[in-house]
């Protein structure tokens, strides 16, 4: 291990905002018990907001983006982990208050730390990243609100970005039958190949005007837009059925009604992959390892980048302009 390492760092003063890479040391690094060698992150929409002066995800200056990383652990304070140990870093503070994985060398807290489970590799596992996480976290809420392949078709919004991607596959590789909608309508052949049975557009889901109650359509959603388009969703689901929300691209504001909720029985479900306790994150990338692992998970990878490409894949990410995962390859 050498006494610098290379990191993707943004500043922020009175007069300028600066995205460069930097030299750093380990004293740079903030505290916590496990160092890990770097081997790959991944790009997300909350990235891209932590690299811009008005993004509202930095609260603190200098700072290192990045909310997923995978490397190999080189030193432990934690006897859950020891060196050579292949591990994921995913949420909590990560990339959001605590210097994040754009960087050759992290230091976090154990209670942070995933093992890689049998199945994933540590490429795999940042194809994956929060993204794969949240849309994982997904299925298993509507399925423990008792969604089976039985009840018709899910719709996932979004469809082309990264939590959206993940979830059709995901659905599809359990036997879901499910509709895609998407902005992009170059994507449907993506989408399809992924298993989505449709291909629907993203006006489809968020029209200028519908009842509250509108045409039962959906069995169950999965959501990371939010806006007009959740409560589209939530007005054409059928009865008993659910829609998980994790997103808002489309809007933080959702303008429904109470009919949905009295009238049909549908259930709004919250989706948060930050602070979802470990008794539940391990298990689930047990699954994502196996049951939930699509066979092509490769084909997600829209590009595959390096930390100097990070400021122009940042700015596209904000623009909509990203398809499936960007991988960023950072150790050797």
């Amino acid at each position: 291990m050498t006494s610098t390492f290379k990191a993707f760092v943004v500043n922020k003063n009175e007069n300028q905002f600066t995205r460069e890479i930097k030299e750093l040391t380990l004293q740079d690094l903030p505290e916590g018990d496990v160092t890990i060698k770097v081997m790959y992150s991944s790009v997300n929409y909350k990235d891209g907001l932590a690299s811009i002066p008005d993004g509202q995800i930095v609260r603190s200056y200098p700072f290192i983006p990045g909310i997923d990383a995978a490397g190999i652990v080189i030193d432990s304070h934690d006897e859950k982990f020891k060196a050579g140990d292949e591990v994921i870093v995913t949420s909590y503070g990560f990339g959001v208050s605590h210097y994040g994985g754009f960087s050759e060398v992290v230091r976090v807290p154990s209670s942070w730390v995933v093992p890689l489970p049998n199945g994933l590799t540590l490429k795999e596992a940042m194809v994956y990243g929060t993204a794969g996480l949240t849309a994982a976290l997904s299925i298993e809420k509507l399925e423990h609100h008792g969604l089976t392949v039985n009840d018709g078709d899910v719709v996932v919004s979004g469809a082309s970005g990264g939590v959206g991607s993940v979830a059709v596959a995901m659905l599809a590789k359990k036997g879901y039958s499910v509709i895609a909608s998407t902005g992009k309508t170059s994507e449907t052949e993506y989408l399809k190949n992924l298993g989505a049975k449709e291909v629907i557009s993203r006006e489809d889901l968020s029209p200028e005007k519908f009842s509250a109650l509108g045409k039962a359509r959906f069995a169950a959603a999965i959501d990371p837009v939010g806006g007009n388009t959740l409560a589209y969703i939530l007005s054409s689901l059928k009865y008993g059925g659910a829609v998980a929300s994790s997103g808002l691209t489309g809007g933080t504001s959702v303008k429904t009604s109470v009919f949905p909720f009295i009238l049909r029985g549908v259930s709004l479900l919250g989706v948060d992959s930050v602070e979802c306790p470990m008794s539940i994150r391990q298990p689930l990338w047990n699954k994502m390892a196996q049951e939930l692992k699509p066979d092509a998970l490769m084909d997600f990878i829209g590009s595959e980048i390096t930390l100097d490409d990070l400021p122009r894949v940042l700015d596209q990410i904000l623009k909509g302009e990203v398809k499936g995962r960007v991988i960023v390859k950072i150790g050797a």
